[in-house]
């Protein structure tokens, strides 16, 4: 059943996906100027951006995400280079969120977090990432439960993964 609330809920329980464990904000993900554009237009006031060097952290992050796309990865995002995330208060708190949930409009939010918690992999398959904290994941514990949940289908998350791949820099579909 669809739960238009459940992240809102998630967000005033906490902790959330749009949380980090403090001194863990390299390994968040990178937001591309399309996003970091896209997110100035619907809230020019909330700031809410981080230069951050590409780490070897990082870089192995992203690797277990794009397995296939390792060299394409080292050229995206080189050692010594840099990336935007998003910025987070002391306690790891993205700085957009609310009390409510996410203070960006659903369809100028950085793709990962609309894609969150499904990935696809380089084969097409949908997975959850897996998250203790979701409260989506806790109370739904099927992939078709939580896509219900979420008011996403398979088609959205594949559409949505191929967006974040173009947004990143890889292509978007590897064969």
């Amino acid at each position: 059943m669809n739960d238009p609330f459940v992240c809102a809920r998630c967000a005033a329980k906490g902790p959330t996906c749009c949380e980090l464990t403090p001194g863990c904000e390299e390994v968040c993900f990178p937001v591309s100027e399309y996003e970091r554009e896209r997110i100035r237009e619907c809230a020019p006031d909330l700031g809410g951006f981080v230069l951050q060097p590409n780490t070897a952290l990082f870089i192995d992050n992203l690797f277990r995400l794009f397995p296939d796309q390792r060299r394409a990865v080292k050229e995206l995002f080189p050692p010594g280079g840099t990336h935007y995330r998003l910025a987070v208060d002391e306690r790891g708190k993205c700085l957009f969120l609310g009390q409510h949930g996410c203070l960006i409009p659903q369809d100028a939010r950085p793709c990962y977090c609309r894609l969150f918690p499904f990935w696809t992999t380089e084969d097409g398959r949908i997975n959850v990432l897996e998250v203790a904290t979701c409260l989506a994941q806790l109370e739904n514990k099927s992939p078709g439960k939580l896509l219900k949940a979420l008011n996403v289908s398979q088609v959205t998350v594949r559409n949505l993964h191929e967006t974040l791949r173009r947004a990143w820099g890889f292509d978007p579909h590897h064969d």
